[in-house]
């Protein structure tokens, strides 16, 4: 049975961390319904009661985990974006920020990605997933007002951008293909190819 939470003050960040750390690993590997708390524990190096004195909840922890890393996802994705530039140059950018982020938290890319429609997730993680969308959204409104990108569903733009970048990642990691400054390049250009007029 789960322990009331502990004061706040009495909590430690560096076991929170290694929770964290630890849930981020399971559940990329095994998924959310694959891993148990107290593997989350084993691989955190604390007692399974520990878990509980953090995260109420097994979901409470994939949501806090979740809403971490989308929100560190948004910072970089969305920190002066440059709105007022042709959609060319804003796709460009979001590109090379995508890319950045997959280079630099891989596991995190893939956990996001395993679980960002996932029944578990709470209000508050899909209303951030959400702002997301709106803003791609908007963006592509924009973009296609001013001619820029050909005129579909925004909805099935993001789909085929996403759906590229994942291809390309996924097929990369299968196969061995290296992901050098070429290849990044020309899987950009090809994905603005798809989707602009």
């Amino acid at each position: 049975m789960p322990l009331d939470p502990l004061p706040r003050g009495s909590l430690s960040p560096d076991k929170r961390e290694a929770i964290l750390e630890a849930s981020l690993d399971l559940f990329v590997s095994r998924g959310f319904h694959g891993t148990t708390v107290p593997e989350v524990a084993e691989r955190a190096g604390v007692g399974a009661g520990t878990i509980y004195r953090y995260f109420a909840s097994k979901e409470t922890l994939v949501n806090e985990l979740y809403r971490d890393w989308k929100g560190q996802m948004a910072r970089i994705m969305l920190d002066r974006f440059p709105i007022d530039a042709p959609a060319r140059e804003q796709f460009h950018t979001f590109w090379g920020r995508l890319v950045q982020f997959f280079v630099d938290h891989t596991k995190a890319f893939w956990f996001l990605e395993i679980h960002h429609h996932a029944d578990y997730l709470d209000e508050r993680s899909r209303a951030l997933e959400q702002r997301m969308t709106d803003f791609g959204i908007a963006f592509i409104q924009g973009a296609q007002q001013r001619h820029q990108l050909k005129p579909i569903s925004p909805l099935l733009l993001i789909g085929i951008v996403l759906g590229a970048f994942t291809g390309v990642v996924r097929k990369a990691s299968e196969t061995g293909i290296p992901l050098d400054a070429d290849a990044w390049n020309d899987a950009e250009q090809c994905t603005w190819e798809a989707i602009r007029i």
